[in-house]
């Protein structure tokens, strides 16, 4: 068979036009997604089929969809339609007067933040779809996310996005060098900072880890341990907003495979998820935390790796202060790519139409 469904009754019993003319019955839930990756990271972007969501701010539409529509987060993230590691972006009516319009992430867990490849991603989406004037050299969007706005800028050569970068929310250190007791790795060293979400930043070596595929199952378990035992022993004020002042995850960070690049990522988040790609709002954390070191000036980029080797690219282009701290504002670049156009079916006499999931 071709790569390509014929409408040719004479070679194969149904035809390509009869399946997209079959309709589900009318008490199913249809969702219309178009799925991509960004450096390898899932992205499943959903464009109709999920409750329409109030509030004046992208924030709090997040609560009311925590509060009243989690039950289909769990149908699309989880198996058997998604998996432990599937990450979603819902399109939304912007918020903000800047805005062309607004997201909202979600994982396994619940609904996040922030989303640095999230952001990469529905920004391909969106321009490779048409649904919104592609113009080269760059096409520039605003976006309202739960964290703020940020402005993406799409790289297009000959009618394509080859690369999408962001202008982040402002990012910055809340704790350096801190100490924590985690069972079963003894004292940890880490930091901690936010680039759209809270991680507390951990060398790898100091858990006895190498970041690798291979490593995958013990990289979970230590980011979860760091995560478990820090929500144990502390808790976030977020100076802006008291719906950002969580510990979203761990990110362990190593030296690169390849001696061009500055360091590797790998990010456990949600519920055990590791995120394939290097992270945008970990790196956005990684650049607040070399500036304020002294050892990533302004203007100057960086490439940060990830579990796969695929990269993002990483700059402070200014400071600002969030509240009374010091902040950065991050430049994030990375790549994305479609993978598939999917109308999801939710039948509600399906015994597993909530999602079950293995972790």
């Amino acid at each position: 068979m071709g790569s390509r469904i014929k409408d040719d009754a004479t070679t194969m019993p149904y035809s390509y036009a009869s399946v997209l003319r079959w309709d589900p019955p009318e008490s199913w839930t249809r969702v219309l997604t178009v799925d991509a990756h960004t450096a390898g990271e899932p992205l499943r972007v959903i464009f109709s089929g999920f409750p329409e969501l109030s509030g004046e701010t992208i924030l709090a539409r997040r609560r009311e969809a925590r509060e009243r529509y989690d039950g289909i987060r769990r149908s699309l993230m989880w198996e058997p339609r998604g998996h432990a590691d599937m990450y979603g972006c819902v399109v939304l009516p912007p918020v903000t007067p800047e805005a062309d319009f607004g997201v909202l992430f979600t994982h396994n867990e619940g609904f996040s933040t922030m989303c640095g490849h999230g952001i990469i991603g529905v920004t391909t989406v969106v321009l490779e779809l048409g649904l919104f004037p592609l113009r080269e050299p760059e096409t520039r969007l605003g976006i309202d996310t739960p964290a703020g706005f940020v402005e993406a800028r799409g790289v297009v050569v000959d009618g394509r996005v080859r690369s999408v970068s962001f202008t982040n929310v402002a990012s910055f250190v809340a704790d350096r060098d801190a100490r924590l007791a985690v069972p079963g790795f003894g004292e940890v060293r880490y930091d901690l900072a936010f680039g759209g979400a809270y991680y507390a930043y951990v060398d790898a070596a100091d858990v006895g880890l190498e970041l690798v595929p291979d490593q995958y199952g013990r990289i979970i378990e230590a980011g979860r341990a760091v995560k478990e035992a820090f929500r144990g022993t502390r808790t976030i004020e977020h100076p802006g907003d008291p719906d950002l002042g969580f510990l979203y995850g761990t990110i362990f960070v190593a030296p690169p495979a390849d001696p061009a690049h500055h360091s590797r990522n790998v990010c456990v988040f949600a519920d055990g998820e590791v995120d394939r790609s290097p992270t945008g709002t970990g790196v956005s954390g990684r650049a607040a935390i070399h500036h304020a070191r002294g050892d990533l000036s302004t203007g100057r980029s960086i490439t940060i790796e990830s579990i796969l080797g695929t990269t993002f690219d990483v700059a402070v282009t200014g400071t600002t202060r969030v509240g009374s701290i010091p902040a950065v504002v991050p430049e994030v670049t990375g790549e994305a790519f479609l993978t598939g156009r999917n109308e999801i079916f939710i039948d509600p006499d399906d015994p597993l139409r909530g999602g079950f999931i293995f972790r």
